[in-house]
């Protein structure tokens, strides 16, 4: 008798996405076992026995995973397919590496920097999951100086246009010029243009945004538009 898991985690070995978006492709209807639609949460499967497809196609536990680091250049999606044919994260790596990765988390079209990529949806689960409080931290050119007080604001958690209140930042002024503001913030959460929402809440425009550390995992001097994979050491640190 195979391993019994959860539908979701089932999805996640198989590296078609990570758990929580596994549960979306499961609620879109999207996935059969067996030839039956299954749209509840929680149905378990086991490992050799049953058959899962997903959108029509089988789909088995991978048999290497793999762990990318990218820097997405800004123009780019943070999904493996867009609906308007933009340019997508995965056309980056898909000529080198033949296994299907998948984005961890994302990136907004107009930001660029460290974007971690994988075929482990459990390693993404971790990363992806607020439970786990990963810091993220970016480097945002704003539109003109920022003042102390919207600095404590910000350190102490603003409240967003939807009524998000987010956590305490750390926020530090780097460099000031020209009538702008470069400005290094450091946040756990990852709502949708969180970072800058959280400066349009203090009545600031962010010109540029790039992400240069996960969880103390650092972009470095990695190039717009490269990637590499990464050391044992960083897999073990974001895990």
């Amino acid at each position: 008798m195979g391993e019994i898991v959860r539908l979701q985690k089932y999805i996640a070995m198989c590296g078609i996405a990570s758990r929580r978006a596994g549960e979306k492709l499961i609620s879109d209807g999207e996935v059969f076992v067996n030839g039956k639609k299954v749209t509840e949460q929680g149905i378990k499967v086991e490992i050799g026995a049953d058959k899962v497809t997903v959108s029509g196609k089988p789909i088995k536990p991978v048999q290497k995973n793999y762990y990318i680091m990218l820097n997405k250049p800004i123009g780019y999606v943070s999904t493996a397919k867009d609906q308007f044919d933009r340019p997508a994260v995965t056309d980056l790596t898909k000529d080198e590496i033949k296994a299907r990765l998948f984005p961890v988390g994302r990136l907004d079209y107009d930001t660029e920097g460290l974007l971690l990529m994988t075929n482990d949806g459990d390693f993404a689960y971790k990363i992806t999951h607020p439970k786990h409080n990963v810091e993220k931290t970016y480097i945002a050119v704003l539109n003109r100086g920022i003042t102390a007080a919207a600095l404590n604001k910000l350190r102490r958690g603003v409240t967003l246009s939807d009524g998000f209140v987010t956590s305490p930042a750390e926020v530090s002024i780097i460099d000031a010029k020209s009538g702008q503001s470069i400005v290094k913030i450091t946040i756990h959460e990852g709502k949708n243009r969180q970072v800058r929402r959280m400066f349009e809440s203090v009545g600031l425009k962010v010109d540029s945004l790039k992400r240069i550390s996960i969880s103390g995992v650092e972009l470095g001097n990695l190039p717009v538009g490269r990637w590499r994979h990464l050391t044992s050491h960083e897999i073990s640190k974001l895990k």
